[in-house]
Formats: structure tokens, C-alpha cells, sequence
């Protein structure tokens, strides 16, 4: 997925981040938002926006923009990247299309492995149970 140079669509916004970073936090604008919006987008096929927009409607505002937040690092440069990083990880997941699983019998042999365990458990808290004429 990251042979495609996505950065050209990119939206980069900027704010004041909260947590760590003393001093730091009031003067300089270290969160970074991501906007990607999916419909417009020239890279992408059809299909693909399609699947994006499903997979990820949680995401995406009411404009169809996709919006990436990272405020974790204490550089605006380092959370750019983060952005970036999780943009590209996003779209790896939403474009992933899972192989259909051929259903298949269950051996016979664990089927009687299964059955076996349970009658040796059945016996062994059988065995545990009190009788009543074992008290006399």
C-alpha cells in the first residue's frame, strides 16, 4: 500500500497539545491532525473507496474526510510522521480482505480425543462425590 504517494492528498492541521511537555504545551503547537478526505481522493479506485468508507465510517466526518490525531510525541515533526504511520497502517487494514475459510470435518480421532477427556473428568469428580453408604 505505500507504494502509492499519498502526502499530495494530505490535509495537515495543527493545535496546542495537552499532557506532557511543561512549558512547552502553552506556547507551541505540537498536535497534529491528518485530513484525508476518500471521495476525492485520485489515487484510489471505486472499489476501494468503497471498502474505506465501510471498514472505517467511524472515522470519517460528515465532509468524508478521514481524520488521524497524534499528539504523542513532544515535536510537531515526530507526530507528522505518527500521523503518516498510522494513515498508511488504517488503510492496509481497511483495504485487507480476509480469504473465505473452506469449512472442514472434524477428524474422527479428535472428536474421540475430546469425548475421552471428558468421561476421564467425568470420573475423576465422580470419584470425589461422597456416597451415601461410605459415612457409617
Amino acid at each position: 500500500m505505500e507504494t502509492r504517494d499519498f502526502t499530495s492528498e494530505f490535509i495537515f492541521t495543527t493545535a496546542r497539545s495537552s499532557g506532557a511537555g511543561g512549558q512547552n504545551v502553552n506556547k507551541v503547537e505540537t498536535k497534529v491532525t491528518l485530513l484525508f478526505h476518500v471521495r476525492n481522493s485520485g489515487l484510489l479506485n471505486d472499489e476501494e473507496k468503497d471498502l474505506i468508507c465501510i471498514k472505517l465510517i467511524n472515522r470519517i466526518n460528515k465532509e468524508g474526510y478521514l481524520r488521524i490525531i497524534s499528539q504523542k510525541e513532544r515535536t510537531q515533526l515526530k507526530n507528522k510522521a505518527l500521523c503518516i504511520e498510522k494513515f498508511y497502517q488504517l488503510l492496509a487494514e481497511a483495504l485487507f480482505i480476509e480469504k473465505f475459510r473452506k469449512p472442514t470435518r472434524i477428524p474422527r480421532s479428535v472428536v474421540r480425543k475430546r469425548l475421552d477427556d471428558k468421561k476421564k473428568l467425568s470420573d475423576k469428580k465422580m470419584n470425589r462425590r461422597v456416597r451415601g453408604g461410605d459415612l457409617e
